[in-house]
């Protein structure tokens, strides 16, 4: 439900400024936020895991730790095949004189999700990993290098 609400978040933006949204990027937002929605279930699991607490109201169990981090990690992953995806696709070789240039975004994304993913499974991260991702200095590095890409294949 979470990975839900922040894909339609994309549709109401684009709606304000009357911009239409790409399907390549509706599938790369909904694997990726999936894959951070885990990320904040399996925070919330663990924290209830070192408490000795049951988790009411969820259809999830703290037994279900090991899973939700699967199932996290392979949603995450597979937003950044999506990526691939379309980097190797028509409309970017359309869009950018250098498209070749935006593989670069690839292993960022990789890195930066498998850091994210450490850092879960290690307890470091306590709260919304958006929130995470806005305090985190090596995300705005990250985040900066890929933007510099995607300007370079501009």
């Amino acid at each position: 439900m979470l990975a839900c609400l922040y894909t339609i978040r994309i549709f109401i933006g684009a709606n304000a400024v009357g911009v239409s949204i790409s399907q390549w990027l509706l599938a790369f937002a909904m694997f990726f936020f999936l894959g951070l929605a885990f990320v904040k279930r399996f925070s919330e699991l663990y924290i209830f895991g070192e408490m000795k607490k049951a988790v009411k109201g969820r259809g999830y169990l703290v037994s279900d730790l090991e899973r939700v981090a699967n199932f996290g990690v392979v949603s995450s992953y597979i937003s950044i095949l999506v990526l691939a995806l379309y980097i190797n696709s028509n409309e970017v070789m359309r869009l950018y004189q250098h498209p070749m240039i935006l593989w670069g975004i690839c292993p960022l994304l990789l890195y930066w999700v498998s850091r994210v993913w450490f850092l879960t499974c290690r307890a470091q991260i306590h709260d919304d990993p958006v929130v995470f991702a806005l305090k985190d200095k090596v995300s705005y590095v990250i985040g900066l290098i890929a933007l510099g890409l995607i300007y370079l294949a501009i």
